[in-house]
């Protein structure tokens, strides 16, 4: 895996943080020689996790490594928090390499939407009627009826986040696999989901639309009243993400399956 190369006499770092991390921003820019994320080698990134997709979403086309310090919750994207040392921790950073899933939607007005997704594409029930969903992977129906809340496709490293919440599995990184997984499934009520190859062409067409409306999110970019949603691995989109190498992503993922 590549990791950037920074020197203290050039070290092209951006920091971006979260509206509650603002006065770390500054510390660090105090500390640090600093360059506009146009210019940067390597971005900072200052929050949560939530954050932490917010700027992968924003700078996906830039193809710069992330390098993520925890200020928020959880912290399953980021590193430790500290001021010190911050040259010698980005050229010591392990990189990982994430592939976004791609949604395509169409809605019942037949407009056609699409978005990157880098945790999940999931599907939920907009009223309060159970959502029916029929299941096509590659071209064969699955799952002919799925009455549920809805159901999701979780990226293995999206798969900590919903998708662990909705029972679903925590998968490796290097698995090569992703996640289907039903939310609140009524019928058929034993219905657990599927592990699906990353290649897997997923379809899921919504039944009873005007009775029962479901919306389609990427993330954090909603779609209403589908009709007809797909979600496939993009292959031609990485994202680089940079962990201290004693919190590497894939230790994250195996500790978090024994947690209590």
């Amino acid at each position: 895996m590549n990791t950037p190369t920074l020197s203290p006499d050039n070290q092209r770092v951006a920091v971006v943080a979260a509206d509650d991390a603002q006065a770390a921003s500054a510390s660090l820019e105090s500390r640090y020689a600093h360059v506009p994320v146009e210019e940067a080698a390597v971005i900072v990134a200052l929050g949560g996790d939530g954050f932490m997709l917010q700027t992968l979403h924003r700078f996906i086309d830039l193809g710069v490594p992330i390098y993520g310090m925890n200020l928020g919750g959880v912290g399953f994207l980021m590193n430790q928090f500290q001021e010190t040392d911050l040259t010698a921790r980005l050229n010591a950073a392990e990189a990982v390499q994430l592939r976004p899933l791609r949604m395509r939607a169409r809605d019942r007005h037949g407009g056609n939407h699409e978005a990157l997704a880098i945790n999940e594409v999931s599907l939920l029930r907009q009223g309060h009627q159970a959502a029916k969903l029929a299941i096509s992977i590659d071209g064969v129906v699955r799952l002919e009826e799925l009455v549920c809340d809805g159901a999701l496709v979780a990226t293995p490293a999206g798969s900590t986040a919903y998708n662990l919440s909705a029972h679903g599995p925590i998968i490796p990184l290097a698995a090569g696999v992703l996640a289907l997984t039903p939310i609140s499934a009524f019928r058929p009520r034993r219905w657990r989901g599927a592990l699906l190859p990353r290649s897997a062409h997923v379809t899921f067409r919504v039944m009873e639309v005007n009775k029962r409306p479901v919306s389609a999110a990427a993330d954090a970019t909603e779609v209403r009243d589908v009709v007809e949603v797909e979600v496939v691995q993009d292959d031609t989109t990485t994202l680089t993400l940079l962990f201290d190498p004693e919190h590497s992503l894939e230790e994250r993922a195996l500790k978090e399956q024994f947690a209590p």
